[in-house]
Protein backbone atom coordinates (compact mmCIF):
# COMPACT_ATOMS: atom_id res chain seq x y z
CA UNK A 1 0.00 0.00 0.00
CA UNK A 2 1.50 3.23 -1.05
CA UNK A 3 1.83 6.18 1.72
CA UNK A 4 -0.41 9.00 1.39
CA UNK A 5 0.96 12.40 0.32
CA UNK A 6 1.38 14.77 3.13
CA UNK A 7 0.57 18.60 3.18
CA UNK A 8 2.64 20.08 5.87
CA UNK A 9 2.13 23.78 7.60
CA UNK A 10 4.74 24.72 10.19
CA UNK A 11 8.04 24.88 10.40
CA UNK A 12 8.58 26.33 13.53
CA UNK A 13 10.67 24.69 16.91
CA UNK A 14 8.38 22.03 16.71
CA UNK A 15 6.86 21.86 13.32
CA UNK A 16 10.09 21.30 11.39
CA UNK A 17 11.24 18.42 12.95
CA UNK A 18 8.16 16.99 12.42
CA UNK A 19 8.00 17.20 9.23
CA UNK A 20 11.40 16.40 9.14
CA UNK A 21 10.85 12.40 10.44
CA UNK A 22 8.14 11.91 7.56
CA UNK A 23 10.66 12.78 4.95
CA UNK A 24 13.12 10.86 6.41
CA UNK A 25 10.62 8.14 6.68
CA UNK A 26 10.26 8.20 2.74
CA UNK A 27 6.64 10.16 2.91
CA UNK A 28 6.21 12.65 0.15
CA UNK A 29 5.64 15.84 1.77
CA UNK A 30 4.38 19.23 0.72
CA UNK A 31 5.29 21.81 3.04
CA UNK A 32 4.03 25.39 2.70
CA UNK A 33 5.99 28.15 5.55
CA UNK A 34 4.99 31.56 5.94
CA UNK A 35 8.66 32.41 6.41
CA UNK A 36 9.70 30.33 3.01
CA UNK A 37 13.36 30.30 4.18
CA UNK A 38 13.16 27.98 7.55
CA UNK A 39 11.19 25.51 4.83
CA UNK A 40 14.28 25.28 2.92
CA UNK A 41 16.63 23.17 4.74
CA UNK A 42 13.63 20.59 4.39
CA UNK A 43 13.17 20.51 0.70
CA UNK A 44 17.05 20.00 0.48
CA UNK A 45 15.87 16.79 1.91
CA UNK A 46 13.53 16.09 -0.22
CA UNK A 47 10.29 17.59 0.63
CA UNK A 48 8.63 19.87 -1.86
CA UNK A 49 7.93 23.74 -1.36
CA UNK A 50 4.88 25.54 -2.62
CA UNK A 51 3.86 29.16 -2.43
CA UNK A 52 0.62 29.12 -0.20
CA UNK A 53 -1.71 26.89 1.53
CA UNK A 54 -4.10 26.55 -1.58
CA UNK A 55 -1.49 24.63 -3.06
CA UNK A 56 -2.18 22.02 -0.99
CA UNK A 57 -5.52 21.14 -1.36
CA UNK A 58 -4.99 18.20 -3.64
CA UNK A 59 -2.73 16.02 -1.12
CA UNK A 60 -4.01 12.57 1.30
CA UNK A 61 -3.68 14.20 4.33
CA UNK A 62 -3.05 17.98 5.44
CA UNK A 63 -1.26 18.30 8.63
CA UNK A 64 -0.92 21.64 10.76
CA UNK A 65 1.37 22.43 13.62
CA UNK A 66 1.32 26.16 14.40
CA UNK A 67 0.60 28.42 17.75
CA UNK A 68 -3.05 29.49 17.98
CA UNK A 69 -6.51 28.22 16.76
CA UNK A 70 -7.03 31.06 14.77
CA UNK A 71 -3.86 30.47 12.92
CA UNK A 72 -5.31 26.95 12.04
CA UNK A 73 -8.66 28.69 11.29
CA UNK A 74 -7.19 30.73 9.06
CA UNK A 75 -5.04 28.47 7.18
CA UNK A 76 -7.86 26.15 6.52
CA UNK A 77 -10.58 28.41 5.17
CA UNK A 78 -9.07 31.75 5.56
CA UNK A 79 -7.53 33.77 2.01
CA UNK A 80 -5.77 31.73 -0.13
CA UNK A 81 -6.06 28.80 2.06
CA UNK A 82 -6.74 24.92 1.95
CA UNK A 83 -10.06 25.24 1.17
CA UNK A 84 -10.14 27.76 -1.27
CA UNK A 85 -8.42 25.16 -3.85
CA UNK A 86 -10.65 22.63 -6.42
CA UNK A 87 -9.46 19.43 -4.35
CA UNK A 88 -10.14 18.75 -0.45
CA UNK A 89 -7.60 16.58 1.67
CA UNK A 90 -9.48 13.76 2.80
CA UNK A 91 -8.21 14.13 6.50
CA UNK A 92 -7.23 17.43 8.55
CA UNK A 93 -4.23 16.32 10.86
CA UNK A 94 -3.73 19.00 13.54
CA UNK A 95 -1.22 18.79 15.92
CA UNK A 96 -1.15 22.04 17.35
CA UNK A 97 -2.59 22.68 21.18
CA UNK A 98 -5.69 24.62 20.48
CA UNK A 99 -8.93 25.06 22.50
CA UNK A 100 -11.86 22.48 22.69
CA UNK A 101 -14.65 24.59 21.45
CA UNK A 102 -12.45 26.19 18.91
CA UNK A 103 -11.89 22.72 17.35
CA UNK A 104 -15.13 21.54 17.36
CA UNK A 105 -16.10 24.36 15.40
CA UNK A 106 -13.69 23.57 12.86
CA UNK A 107 -14.60 19.76 13.11
CA UNK A 108 -18.07 20.89 11.76
CA UNK A 109 -16.83 23.02 9.41
CA UNK A 110 -14.61 20.29 7.46
CA UNK A 111 -17.28 17.57 8.11
CA UNK A 112 -19.59 20.24 5.54
CA UNK A 113 -16.77 20.15 3.05
CA UNK A 114 -16.39 16.16 3.28
CA UNK A 115 -13.49 15.94 5.26
CA UNK A 116 -12.53 14.64 8.56
CA UNK A 117 -10.92 15.92 11.30
CA UNK A 118 -7.97 14.31 13.34
CA UNK A 119 -7.08 16.38 16.48
CA UNK A 120 -3.21 15.19 17.59
CA UNK A 121 -1.57 17.47 20.01
CA UNK A 122 1.68 15.91 21.81
CA UNK A 123 4.12 16.16 24.14
CA UNK A 124 7.45 17.20 24.45
CA UNK A 125 9.91 19.74 22.33
CA UNK A 126 12.18 19.76 19.57
CA UNK A 127 14.65 17.96 21.32
CA UNK A 128 11.99 15.04 21.95
CA UNK A 129 11.26 15.15 18.32
CA UNK A 130 14.77 14.33 17.33
CA UNK A 131 15.72 11.94 20.11
CA UNK A 132 12.42 9.71 19.58
CA UNK A 133 10.72 10.78 22.76
CA UNK A 134 7.63 12.81 21.55
CA UNK A 135 4.20 11.32 22.38
CA UNK A 136 0.73 12.10 20.97
CA UNK A 137 -2.56 11.84 22.23
CA UNK A 138 -5.65 11.25 19.23
CA UNK A 139 -8.84 11.74 19.23
CA UNK A 140 -11.51 11.41 15.99
CA UNK A 141 -13.45 9.27 13.87
CA UNK A 142 -11.30 5.85 14.33
CA UNK A 143 -11.35 4.97 10.76
CA UNK A 144 -9.71 8.32 10.21
CA UNK A 145 -7.26 7.57 12.97
CA UNK A 146 -6.45 4.64 11.72
CA UNK A 147 -5.42 6.25 8.06
CA UNK A 148 -2.87 8.26 10.04
CA UNK A 149 -1.87 6.32 12.90
CA UNK A 150 1.52 5.41 10.80
CA UNK A 151 1.82 8.86 10.24
CA UNK A 152 1.54 9.82 13.70
CA UNK A 153 3.26 7.11 14.84
CA UNK A 154 6.57 7.94 12.44
CA UNK A 155 6.58 11.38 14.60
CA UNK A 156 5.82 10.42 18.07
CA UNK A 157 7.90 7.74 18.27
CA UNK A 158 7.51 7.11 22.25
CA UNK A 159 4.17 5.88 21.77
CA UNK A 160 0.52 7.52 20.59
CA UNK A 161 -2.87 6.75 22.06
CA UNK A 162 -6.20 6.79 20.82
CA UNK A 163 -8.84 8.14 23.34
CA UNK A 164 -11.92 8.46 21.45
CA UNK A 165 -14.07 10.64 19.58
CA UNK A 166 -14.17 14.53 19.01
CA UNK A 167 -12.23 16.71 21.30
CA UNK A 168 -11.39 14.09 24.30
CA UNK A 169 -7.31 14.57 22.48
CA UNK A 170 -7.62 18.67 23.28
CA UNK A 171 -8.99 17.85 27.12
CA UNK A 172 -5.66 15.40 27.67
CA UNK A 173 -3.16 18.20 26.12
CA UNK A 174 -5.08 20.44 27.93
CA UNK A 175 -4.41 18.69 31.28
CA UNK A 176 -0.93 17.77 30.14
CA UNK A 177 -0.25 21.40 29.72
CA UNK A 178 -1.74 22.08 33.48
CA UNK A 179 0.45 19.64 35.26
CA UNK A 180 3.30 21.45 32.72
CA UNK A 181 2.78 24.44 34.74
CA UNK A 182 2.61 23.04 37.91
CA UNK A 183 5.49 20.99 37.86
CA UNK A 184 7.78 23.36 36.47
CA UNK A 185 6.22 26.14 38.61
CA UNK A 186 6.82 23.85 41.98
CA UNK A 187 9.79 22.39 40.96
CA UNK A 188 11.64 26.15 40.62
CA UNK A 189 10.16 26.63 44.12
CA UNK A 190 11.90 23.51 45.73
CA UNK A 191 15.03 24.21 43.50
CA UNK A 192 15.30 27.38 44.87
CA UNK A 193 14.34 26.30 48.46
CA UNK A 194 16.95 23.86 48.26
CA UNK A 195 20.18 26.47 47.10
CA UNK A 196 18.94 29.09 49.92
CA UNK A 197 19.69 26.22 52.43
CA UNK A 198 23.18 25.33 50.74
CA UNK A 199 22.32 22.75 48.23
CA UNK A 200 23.74 23.42 44.80
CA UNK A 201 20.38 23.25 41.90
CA UNK A 202 23.25 20.62 40.26
CA UNK A 203 23.02 18.05 43.04
CA UNK A 204 19.63 18.67 44.04
CA UNK A 205 18.04 17.83 40.83
CA UNK A 206 20.35 15.11 40.30
CA UNK A 207 18.94 13.86 43.62
CA UNK A 208 15.39 14.56 42.25
CA UNK A 209 15.78 12.74 38.92
CA UNK A 210 17.17 9.97 40.39
CA UNK A 211 14.14 9.58 42.77
CA UNK A 212 10.70 8.32 42.37
CA UNK A 213 9.76 12.04 41.42
CA UNK A 214 12.04 12.20 38.50
CA UNK A 215 10.44 12.26 35.28
CA UNK A 216 11.99 12.76 31.25
CA UNK A 217 10.62 16.35 31.89
CA UNK A 218 12.89 16.78 35.17
CA UNK A 219 15.58 15.82 33.26
CA UNK A 220 15.62 17.50 30.34
CA UNK A 221 15.12 20.82 32.22
CA UNK A 222 18.02 20.29 34.41
CA UNK A 223 20.56 21.38 32.48
CA UNK A 224 18.04 24.91 31.86
CA UNK A 225 17.99 25.24 36.33
CA UNK A 226 21.40 24.62 36.85
CA UNK A 227 23.67 26.48 33.75
CA UNK A 228 20.12 29.38 33.66
CA UNK A 229 20.42 28.30 30.19
CA UNK A 230 16.96 30.15 28.81
CA UNK A 231 17.24 28.45 25.26
CA UNK A 232 13.45 28.69 24.05
CA UNK A 233 11.10 25.57 23.91
CA UNK A 234 7.79 27.05 25.08
CA UNK A 235 7.13 30.42 26.05
CA UNK A 236 5.87 32.08 28.94
CA UNK A 237 3.06 33.35 26.93
CA UNK A 238 2.01 29.98 25.45
CA UNK A 239 1.64 28.16 29.17
CA UNK A 240 0.03 31.30 30.03
CA UNK A 241 -2.48 30.76 27.54
CA UNK A 242 -2.40 26.72 28.16
CA UNK A 243 -3.22 27.38 31.88
CA UNK A 244 -6.25 29.61 30.97
CA UNK A 245 -7.55 26.86 28.98
CA UNK A 246 -7.56 24.57 31.89
CA UNK A 247 -9.41 26.91 33.84
CA UNK A 248 -11.97 27.51 31.47
CA UNK A 249 -12.05 23.96 30.72
CA UNK A 250 -12.21 23.25 34.81
CA UNK A 251 -15.59 26.12 34.88
CA UNK A 252 -17.31 24.25 32.01
CA UNK A 253 -17.27 21.10 33.70
CA UNK A 254 -17.74 22.50 37.35
CA UNK A 255 -14.01 21.17 38.32
CA UNK A 256 -12.32 22.62 41.09
CA UNK A 257 -8.78 23.70 40.39
CA UNK A 258 -7.45 25.47 43.40
CA UNK A 259 -3.85 24.61 42.44
CA UNK A 260 -3.83 24.99 38.67
CA UNK A 261 -5.29 28.40 39.88
CA UNK A 262 -2.73 29.34 42.07
CA UNK A 263 0.14 28.36 39.16
CA UNK A 264 -1.64 30.87 36.87
CA UNK A 265 -1.21 33.74 39.24
CA UNK A 266 2.57 32.51 39.84
CA UNK A 267 3.21 32.60 36.29
CA UNK A 268 1.62 36.30 36.32
CA UNK A 269 4.16 37.18 38.60
CA UNK A 270 6.80 36.18 35.66
CA UNK A 271 5.21 38.75 33.53
CA UNK A 272 5.60 41.82 36.25
CA UNK A 273 9.16 40.61 37.22
CA UNK A 274 9.91 40.75 33.04
CA UNK A 275 9.23 44.21 33.41
CA UNK A 276 12.49 45.04 35.63
CA UNK A 277 14.57 43.53 32.13
CA UNK A 278 16.18 46.07 29.76
CA UNK A 279 14.26 44.47 27.01
CA UNK A 280 10.92 42.78 28.19
CA UNK A 281 9.58 41.69 25.13
CA UNK A 282 12.29 39.48 24.47
CA UNK A 283 12.93 38.51 28.01
CA UNK A 284 9.45 37.06 27.64
CA UNK A 285 10.25 35.20 24.28
CA UNK A 286 12.83 32.82 26.41
CA UNK A 287 11.93 29.60 27.57
CA UNK A 288 9.66 29.27 30.48
CA UNK A 289 12.14 27.70 32.86
CA UNK A 290 13.23 31.27 33.53
CA UNK A 291 10.47 31.00 36.11
CA UNK A 292 13.21 30.08 38.30
CA UNK A 293 14.37 33.89 38.14
CA UNK A 294 11.15 34.97 39.37
CA UNK A 295 10.78 32.42 42.16
CA UNK A 296 14.88 33.18 43.27
CA UNK A 297 13.59 37.09 43.14
CA UNK A 298 10.97 36.52 45.33
CA UNK A 299 13.18 34.73 48.02
CA UNK A 300 15.62 37.10 47.46
CA UNK A 301 18.34 34.60 45.76
CA UNK A 302 21.33 35.78 43.45
CA UNK A 303 21.14 33.13 40.35
CA UNK A 304 24.58 32.30 39.14
CA UNK A 305 25.22 29.89 36.27
CA UNK A 306 26.91 26.91 38.13
CA UNK A 307 28.99 25.82 34.96
CA UNK A 308 28.27 22.17 35.40
CA UNK A 309 26.71 20.63 31.96
CA UNK A 310 24.12 18.21 32.81
CA UNK A 311 22.83 15.21 30.81
CA UNK A 312 18.99 15.89 29.38
CA UNK A 313 18.54 12.37 28.58
CA UNK A 314 17.32 13.24 24.59
CA UNK A 315 21.17 13.58 23.61
CA UNK A 316 21.51 11.80 20.36
CA UNK A 317 23.79 8.58 19.01
CA UNK A 318 26.87 10.01 17.30
CA UNK A 319 25.40 8.68 13.68
CA UNK A 320 22.08 10.77 14.18
CA UNK A 321 23.50 13.86 15.28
Amino acid sequence: MSKPTIGWIGMGRMGFPMAERLVDAGYDVKVWNRTRSKAEPLAEKGATLVDGPVDLAGVDVLATMVSTGKDVEHLYFGDGGVLTGNSVPGIFLDFSSIGVDHSAGLRERLADKGAEFVCSPVSGNGKCVRAGKLSAVCSGPRPAFDRVEDIVSTIAVNGVSYVGEGELARFCKIAHNVFLGVVTQNLAEITILAQKAGVSRHAFLDFMNNSVMGSIFTRYKTNAFVNLDWTTTFTPELLRKDLDLGLGAARALDVPMPVTAATREALQAHFGAASLQDDTEAYLQKDFAALLETVALAAGVDLESEESPYPTGLELPKAAE
